[in-house]
């Protein structure tokens, strides 16, 4: 098993291990929003380490649609490069944990179906894709069989 490494960032690194150490039933919404997150659990592209990253948590039936809009900023944020280099992962949802494989929404028609579930709960994505010049790369997490 490889070793954990938190977050630089103290906030995600604190809210992680406050979902995590009380098993789901804290720290799972965004701050002072209240709205639901998850947490997920992948492999660095360069340490092979594991990851841990607070998302929103927007559902697509069985599935997860992660966004990689890093409030709108031009780069890409790490995790993405984590699941582009490696796209089996770990999805928490409060209690539930659940193995996933995740892969970059390309087709258009699918992307505009999953970004506008995606806008429609958590409506800032749109702001953020407005701020940027990249198009916000979208994945959707699919259970593993």
């Amino acid at each position: 098993m490889s070793e954990y490494i938190p977050s630089p960032s103290e906030w995600v690194a604190n809210q992680v291990e406050l979902y995590e150490s009380s098993g789901g039933t804290k720290g799972n919404t965004l701050m002072a929003t209240g709205m639901p997150v998850i947490i997920v659990t992948n492999r660095g592209h360069k340490t092979g380490a594991i990851r841990k990253t607070p998302l929103m948590r927007v559902t697509d039936g069985d599935n997860y649609i992660l966004v990689a809009s890093k409030g709108g900023t031009p780069e890409n944020p790490a995790w993405y490069y984590n699941l582009k280099a490696d796209p089996d992962v770990e999805i928490r949802d409060k209690t539930e944990v659940t193995k996933m494989r995740v892969r970059e929404v390309v087709d258009p028609a699918e992307r505009e179906r999953v970004w506008n579930i995606a806008v429609n709960t958590f409506p800032n994505y749109q702001k953020y894709q407005e701020n940027t010049d990249r198009l916000i790369p979208v994945f959707l997490a699919e259970p593993v069989e």
